[in-house]
């Protein structure tokens, strides 16, 4: 029904993944770095644009109620979460966000708490707004990522230390947190009266048998500390059009959030973002799950290939998101060396492990959100590089 082996042609459209020169990359180097996916959006959205755009009138634009309705089914469905359209700021993206959020809950010098090796743009937002970074480590054994509860506890006991940003399922080492683990993060950090920045952008691309669960849905009391920021556009491969849906049931939590945000002068959302939205929301799920389907036997692929070919590198237990996370330290061989090795003989473009901060030393990020001939063609590149 849905054809995700079709290869579509992205050079010349503006397309970030595949400009290799404009960031210091060879031409001819195969992408499969940045998290946006090589499949064209469900049928739904690019009908519902189809029609908006045909209509020919691009003014500004507010949620409506019929957007709020379906968002809040979403929500409802997949996650037994019943957010509330009071909650709602709706800013271009969660990067977006976590800048606000920094902004609005903590003081140039605070302390702020992430879980390295992470998404890297935690760490730039922390430094671009002079706060302190402060890393709770992740604890990784035998291709499995854990927390470190008594670290955790300690940092977030320190007294300048006023925000923790959660990575909920977690970019890029791919764990989707159990609910005992999302309580006892969220029991540390409401004793020592800690905000959360639960990003949740990852929530709906989950392998069975694992279950995301929303972070604010743990106690009216964690989510009363909580700020969850949620978007489409991993799911359903809209980020060009800069749409987030961040909620806040704390009312001044809500009021600092969206007083921030307004400063910033984003006070209309995307009129092409909310038309995507509502199209995915409400008719999108069967692609969503055609979809999974067909990640997971990528990533059953490019296991098998790389125990075939590499099998002293291991590839860590990937319960969600389309990003492999790959221990290459087994090789023997430098972060450069790594580098080198996959852009000037392989010519693959995967994303450096350095980027993630501690602990990504000697690791690369594979998207595997493409069509399996694209996948395919990595791996012969890679066989002949060897």
């Amino acid at each position: 029904m849905y054809d995700f082996d079709k290869v579509l042609n992205r050079q010349g459209t503006y397309s970030m993944k595949y400009d290799a020169a404009a960031r210091g990359k060879p031409e001819g180097v195969l992408p499969l770095w940045v998290a946006d996916m090589d499949f064209a959006a469900p049928p739904c959205v690019t009908q519902a644009m189809t029609a908006y755009s045909e209509f020919g009138i691009y003014g500004y634009a507010e949620p409506n109620a019929a957007y709020f309705e379906v968002v809040q089914d979403w929500f409802a469905r997949r996650c037994g979460w019943q957010v509330q359209r009071e909650w709602l700021v709706i800013t271009p993206g969660v990067v977006n966000a976590l800048y606000v959020g920094i902004r609005a809950f903590t003081e140039v010098g605070d302390g702020v708490l992430i879980q390295q090796p992470v998404y890297y743009p935690f760490e730039c937002a922390i430094r671009d707004t002079k706060r302190e970074v402060v890393v709770n480590p992740l604890v990784y054994e035998n291709g499995q990522y854990t927390i470190d509860f008594d670290d955790f506890e300690t940092k977030a006991r320190q007294a300048k230390l006023k925000l923790f940003i959660l990575c909920s399922p977690h970019n890029p080492v791919g764990r989707v947190w159990t609910r005992d683990e999302l309580t006892r993060m969220g029991e540390i950090c409401l004793r020592h009266n800690v905000t959360v920045i639960a990003d949740e952008i990852w929530q709906d691309l989950i392998y069975a048998p694992h279950k995301h669960t929303t972070f604010a849905t743990l106690s009216p009391q964690i989510a009363d500390i909580t700020v969850t920021a949620t978007a489409p556009s991993k799911t359903f491969n809209l980020a060009g059009l800069q749409l987030a849906n961040i909620f806040a049931s704390n009312r001044e939590l809500h009021r600092q959030f969206k007083q921030t945000f307004n400063d910033s002068g984003l006070h209309v959302p995307s009129l092409l973002g909310l038309v995507s939205c509502r199209a995915a929301y409400e008719y999108g799920e069967p692609w969503l799950a055609a979809l999974l389907a067909y990640l997971a036997d990528n990533v059953a692929y490019l296991r098998a290939q790389l125990q075939r070919l590499l099998p002293d590198v291991k590839m860590a237990d990937m319960q969600g998101t389309y990003l492999s996370w790959l221990d290459c330290n087994p090789l023997g061989k430098s972060a450069d060396e790594l580098e080198a090795f996959a852009t000037h003989k392989a010519k693959l473009w995967p994303s450096d492990g350095r980027a993630f901060g501690i602990g990504g030393d000697g690791f690369i990020r594979v998207n595997v959100a493409c069509p399996r001939s694209i996948l395919q063609e990595a791996v012969q590149r890679l066989e002949r590089a060897l």
